[in-house]
């Protein structure tokens, strides 16, 4: 059950929902800084909720040379399925700002 409750305790707060939300829509590895300019959020701030995340095992990372990419915890129980199926159905539309900021730097990204 200490699963289950730390799941909803870390998806209970906006920034951390918006987080998972952008890690499930985007469907790739995302770096702090860049997490840091789609959501206009500080550094330290994000670095904390994903650290929350982490904890809630929703959230692994991946260190790259010296960059840290986080990416979604593969699913492996029908809790995290389903959860991740509510995530998909907030609205873009309510995302749209920062869904079209996270394009744009993934594409400068790979160029």
């Amino acid at each position: 059950m200490d699963e289950h409750i730390n799941i909803f305790k870390a998806l209970s707060d906006a920034t951390r929902l918006k987080i998972i939300w952008l890690l499930t829509n985007i469907d790739e590895k995302i770096c702090v800084s860049e997490i840091v300019e789609v959501l206009d959020e500080y550094q330290y701030n994000v670095s904390r909720h994903l650290k929350i995340l982490k904890h809630a095992k929703l959230v692994e990372e991946v260190k790259e040379g010296k960059w840290v990419y986080y990416y979604l915890t593969p699913i492996k129980n029908e809790f995290r399925q389903l959860i991740q199926e509510a995530i998909k159905t907030i609205p873009e539309s309510q995302m749209n700002n920062e869904i079209q900021k996270c394009k744009r730097l993934l594409a400068e990204r790979h160029k």
